[in-house]
């Protein structure tokens, strides 16, 4: 009695302390608009530090959008918020080696009167290396959501734009009150897209045109130097392209090129050769027959998280006979090929991370998964997605890995991330977390069972926890007609023993069962709404208590008190 005394005092304490004004800017913001609280801890969740780390049972502490301590035996500051994380699995967030996401396109400019297209001006011609990409981004774009969704944290944006777009920047996917940029002017995007109706129109042009800027610009930045210390000596012409191109031939930054065929692979990589810069190779698909040409090359690899289409595998019929039969055998070749090329990869030791552009989000786990069932391994693939684009971008030392100082940017899921029913519940980026609905994995029956299995009727004996210690009391659920009724005892925060309040919003979705009760304190009534899944007589959920916090709650069917069906 002396403990359930002690436990309702400091329980009530809590709740007055939680309601002042000071603290209200701590409370929880699903939309991510502002980080939860401060100092945050989620704990007793199955954590994956890194790529090839095995999930261990740890608390992940965070103050100020940075992981403070990863461990199952921390020693937690007193103002740090609880969020229970029992049934979640934790994972470093995602960053996607080149994206879209949020890029506006510029508006097309007018051709001058006296324009001639065998010598246009660079930025008709789509040469424009001093334009950023951040200019063109909009963290407000609901597509970046979507990209959150499925576990990206950080991405780096492409410019849109001809043959030299323009620069890249490196951004959080995070809160649009925050400015989430990581680093602008990251690496210099370029393609062998050629200018329509003039010069550089083709790939051969194009690769004419870059040698002619990179020569020009070393030549100009020589002249430069020249000319400020020489008497006599004829003005150098500094253009703006010359000078946006100067962090390239100095090797400050990458040419970021997209190649998505062996011949384009090819050629970037001679270009990079002949002139000495810093090359990644983005938007790959298709490159077996030049991995030794790739891995020699030294170059950054980002491969197109996409899969090819498979119309065409399901047009073959099973009669096809003769030239027919031989043509879809080649067809079914070329696409097998194509899922495993990622594995190839791997095999060849060519550390690579993923490009998105043109890629829809909600393909993006299929894809992932798709390349694991055809030989990629689940540490290559998480790689890809973590590590891999961490070093590649060069943020190494601030993302990709769940470790004391790095950002808090994480993947909280439902099951182990590449499980084909795993969902993703909670992502945090940049420390400010992000709640997402996840769908029950059955469809519930109305009747409280599900395939004969789920049964919810009865007196379940609980534990919860809060930041004020552990309770308990009995849930009693019934059925009346197709609707589940029922009540809860807990411990009063006044310190009078037990109370008791009534459910309501019973559901029972699949093996999801939630429901929700008022807890009278302090002359206030708060929401508790609870959370979870439910099997064989045992319960493991997550209570959320109002806008206080979200915490462990486990109940046992008691089998001497089923109530009567």
């Amino acid at each position: 009695m002396k403990k359930e005394l002690l436990y309702a005092g400091v329980f009530c304490l809590l709740v007055a302390g939680w309601l002042l004004p000071s603290m209200a800017q701590a409370q929880s913001d699903p939309t991510g608009q502002r980080r939860i609280t401060d100092t945050y801890a989620i704990t007793n969740a199955t954590v994956f530090t890194a790529p090839g780390k095995a999930g261990i049972k740890a608390t992940v502490l965070v103050k100020n959008g940075l992981i403070q301590a990863v461990g199952s035996n921390l020693s937690l500051p007193k103002e740090a918020r609880m969020i229970a994380g029992d049934s979640l699995f934790i994972y470093p967030g995602f960053i996607a080696g080149a994206s879209e996401v949020g890029i506006t396109k510029p508006k097309d400019l007018e051709r001058p009167k006296d324009f001639v297209s065998s010598n246009p001006p660079d930025e008709i011609a789509g040469i424009t290396p001093w334009r950023s990409a951040l200019d063109q981004f909009s963290i407000a774009d609901s597509n970046v959501d979507d990209l959150r969704k499925v576990g990206f944290t950080i991405a780096q944006l492409m410019p849109d734009g001809g043959m030299i777009a323009g620069k890249t920047s490196i951004v959080l996917l995070g809160s649009e009150s925050s400015t989430n940029l990581l680093k602008n002017n990251a690496a210099l995007a370029a393609s062998f897209r050629g200018s329509r109706g003039m010069y550089p129109g083709t790939a051969v042009g194009v690769m004419a045109k870059f040698r002619e800027i990179y020569d020009n610009t070393e030549l100009t930045s020589q002249r430069s130097q020249k000319y400020s210390t020489v008497a006599g000596l004829k003005r150098p012409e500094i253009t703006p392209t010359y000078s946006a191109m100067q962090d390239v031939t100095t090797g400050q930054i990458p040419v970021l090129f997209t190649a998505s065929s062996e011949l384009e692979i090819r050629r970037a990589i001679s270009l990079q050769q002949e002139k000495g810069f810093k090359l990644v190779l983005t938007g790959l698909e298709d490159y077996e027959t030049v991995l030794d040409v790739i891995k020699a090359s030294g170059a950054g690899v980002l491969v197109k998280l996409e899969i090819p289409d498979d119309k065409a595998i399901k047009a073959q019929k099973d009669d096809a006979e003769g030239e027919v039969k031989t043509l879809n055998a080649r067809v079914q070749e070329a696409y097998d090929k194509a899922l495993a090329q990622a594995s190839k990869l791997e095999e060849a030791g060519i550390p690579f991370a993923f490009s998105i552009v043109d890629v829809k989000s909600g393909d993006v786990m299929k894809a992932v998964q798709t390349m694991i069932a055809n030989g990629l391994s689940e540490e290559a693939a998480l790689a890809a997605l973590t590590t891999n684009p961490a070093t590649i971008l060069g943020l190494s030392n601030v993302a990709g890995t769940i470790e004391k100082g790095k950002i808090a940017n994480l993947i909280m899921s439902t099951d182990s991330l590449f499980a084909e029913d795993s969902q993703i519940k909670h992502m945090v980026v940049d420390g400010f977390v992000y709640d997402y609905e996840t769908k029950a994995k059955k469809k519930g029956a109305k009747n409280g069972k599900e395939n004969g299995d789920v049964k919810i009727e009865g007196n379940w004996d609980y534990t919860s926890e809060s930041p004020a210690g552990s309770g308990g009391g009995i849930l009693s659920i019934q059925k009346n007609g197709s609707d589940y009724t029922g009540t809860i005892t807990y411990d009063d925060p006044s310190g009078s023993g037990k109370a008791t309040s009534p459910i309501s919003n019973v559901a029972l979705e699949g093996s999801t069962l939630s429901f929700s009760f008022n807890v009278s304190a302090n002359g206030m009534e708060i929401q508790v709404d609870v959370a979870g899944d439910v099997s064989e007589g045992s319960y493991e959920a997550t209570m959320t208590v109002g806008d206080f916090g979200s915490f462990p709650f486990k109940g046992t069917l008691n089998p001497t008190l089923i109530a009567n069906k």
